[in-house]
């Protein structure tokens, strides 16, 4: 599945404009503890998680993640969003829960890692 289809698929929107969305999401995540992330992130991973500061973005750039996706209609700080743009990684925001938003992943045969 790539970032497009997984906006299709769950009417994301995205945050960061020049993010590749052609990019592959080969496996999912939803947690929001950054350590336990660290030890169980995976390149191409589609993370879901409430926090939305400088420190995911960390994360995500050291993992290779494909792209963040923050549940529930929460919003990231401009400075966030640039730095993702500079790092190449794709910020999405989503109205539904992140327990929705996995299950609709895992449906559409995005696994775990």
């Amino acid at each position: 599945m790539t970032i497009q289809d997984f906006m299709d698929l769950t009417g994301a929107s995205l945050v960061t404009p020049e993010a590749d969305l052609s990019r592959e999401i080969t496996c999912g995540y939803s947690c929001d503890l950054l350590s336990w992330v660290m030890s169980h992130g995976a390149a191409g991973m589609a993370w879901i998680t409430v926090q939305t500061h400088m420190n995911v973005l960390a994360v995500a750039t050291l993992m290779d993640m494909a792209a963040v996706i923050a549940p529930e209609g929460i919003s990231f700080e401009q400075d966030v969003v640039d730095k993702a743009q500079e790092e190449g990684i794709a910020l999405l925001q989503s109205p539904k829960t992140a327990y929705t938003l996995c299950g609709m992943m895992y449906a559409a045969g995005v696994k775990g890692d």
